[in-house]
C-alpha cells in the first residue's frame, strides 16, 4: 500500500496511520512493542509512538510473517533475531528435514513402492 498522502518516504508514521495501513487494530501493534524487541518507534510527550522509516518496514514484515505466512509470534521471534530484523522480502528457505534428497530418499522410495503395492492388493 501507498503511504498516507501528503507524506515523504522519510517522514514519521503515527500509530494510527501505521494501524490503517496495515488494516489492524493500534492495540496489536502496541502488543507487537511488547513482543518484538527490534520495533521500538519514537515516543514523545503523551507517549505518542512516531515511527521512523525502517520500523514501518518492520512492521509490515511481522504483519506479512504473522497474517499471509502463517508464523506464530515465537517463529517470528526467532526470524527476526537470526535475520536481524530487517526487512527481507525472500521467504526463509525451508528447512533441510522437508526435502528428501540425500540418504533417505532410496529409503522414502521404496516405502513409497510397498505403500503403492499394499494399496493396489487392497483393491482388487
Amino acid at each position: 500500500m501507498a503511504r498516507p498522502a501528503g507524506k515523504s518516504e522519510n517522514a514519521f508514521w503515527t500509530i494510527g496511520e501505521l494501524s490503517a495501513e496495515l488494516g489492524l487494530p493500534q492495540h496489536i501493534l502496541r502488543y507487537w512493542e511488547t513482543r518484538f524487541p527490534q520495533l521500538r518507534p519514537l515516543q514523545r510527550a503523551g507517549n505518542r509512538r512516531y515511527y521512523r522509516p525502517d520500523d514501518v518496514a518492520l512492521a509490515r514484515r511481522i504483519d506479512r510473517l504473522l497474517n499471509q505466512e502463517g508464523y506464530t509470534i515465537r517463529g517470528v521471534q526467532q526470524l527476526l533475531s537470526r535475520g536481524g530484523g530487517a526487512a527481507e522480502e525472500a521467504p526463509p528457505s525451508p528447512p533441510p528435514a522437508a526435502s528428501a534428497e540425500g540418504p533417505f530418499r532410496t529409503e522414502l522410495q521404496a516405502v513409497r513402492r510397498l505403500l503403492v503395492d499394499a494399496l493396489s492388493e487392497d483393491d482388487a
